[in-house]
C-alpha cells in the first residue's frame, strides 16, 4: 500500500522551469502533471534568509506523489538541483486523505506505482481543505455543487496545468492548460457530501471538468462560526 502527498514546491519564477524539467524527466519516478501559480513572498528578511530565498516574484508548482516517489524524488532534488543551496527554493509535502474518483487518481499518479490501501485519516482533525482544480471560468458552477453539500465559501486562484495532454488517455477527455484552484475548508463529516456534489455537478463529464481530494487539517484559527454551525 501506499500513502499520497501533495507536494508543493516553491521557487523563483525564473527557476521554475528547471523545477517541472526536472519533475518532468526524474529517470526513475517522472512526476508529469503540476499544477503551476504565480505567487509573491511576504516573509521578513530573517525568514527569507532562513529559507534560503530571495525577495523576487515565486511560483508555486503542486503535484501529488507516493511517499516511495517522494523518498527518491527528495534525493534529486538535493543531488540534481541542489535544492539545499541558498536561493534555490524549497519543497514539501503535505498528507492527502483522499481523492476523488480512480480514473483522476491514475491520472494525477501516473507511472509511480501506487498501490491503495485504506482512506488516509489523521486522529482528532475536525476540519479537511478540499481542493478543487477544474478549467478556467467554472467557479460558479463548482462552488454552487459545494454550497449544495454544506460548503460556506472557497478561495479561487489561477494556475496553469502540465502534462494536461494525458488526461485523454486516463480521463478520455481534453483539459485545457487554463486552471482555477478553488480551496474549500469544511468539516470533516460534510467532506464526503461535497465531493460527490461537485463531482456529479461539475466533475468530468461537464464544461469545469473538475478533479476533487482532500486534505487533512490539523489546527484551524478563524472558523468560528463554521465550528459553531
Amino acid at each position: 500500500m501506499s500513502e499520497l502527498y501533495l507536494l508543493v514546491t516553491i521557487t523563483n519564477r525564473n527557476r521554475l522551469p528547471g523545477f517541472v524539467s526536472f519533475y518532468r524527466e526524474h529517470a526513475e519516478y517522472p512526476v508529469p502533471v503540476m499544477f503551476v501559480t504565480l505567487a509573491s513572498g511576504t516573509a521578513n528578511s530573517e525568514m527569507l534568509d532562513y529559507f534560503g530565498l530571495e525577495a523576487h516574484e515565486k511560483c508555486i508548482c503542486f503535484s501529488v506523489v507516493t511517499d516511495r516517489v517522494w523518498a527518491v524524488v527528495k534525493k534529486g532534488l538535493q543531488r540534481v538541483m541542489q535544492i539545499d543551496v541558498p536561493n534555490t527554493g524549497i519543497a514539501f509535502t503535505i498528507p492527502m486523505s483522499s481523492i476523488g474518483g480512480k480514473r483522476e487518481l491514475l491520472f494525477l499518479t501516473e507511472n509511480q506505482g501506487y498501490e491503495k490501501g485504506d482512506e488516509t485519516t489523521l486522529k482528532d482533525t475536525t476540519h479537511e481543505l478540499l481542493v478543487v482544480i477544474a478549467d478556467l471560468g467554472n467557479s460558479d458552477l463548482i462552488m454552487d455543487a459545494a454550497r449544495q453539500a454544506g460548503a460556506t465559501g472557497g478561495t479561487i486562484i489561477h494556475a496553469k496545468g502540465t502534462g494536461m495532454e494525458r488526461a485523454e488517455k486516463f480521463l478520455g477527455v481534453t483539459l485545457a492548460s487554463e486552471k482555477e484552484i478553488i480551496f474549500i475548508v469544511t468539516k470533516k463529516e460534510q467532506k464526503n457530501a461535497i465531493m460527490q456534489s461537485v463531482m456529479q455537478k461539475a466533475g468530468m463529464q461537464t464544461r469545469a471538468k473538475a478533479i476533487v481530494f482532500s486534505l487533512p487539517v490539523t489546527s484551524t484559527a478563524g472558523l468560528r462560526l463554521l465550528e459553531e454551525e
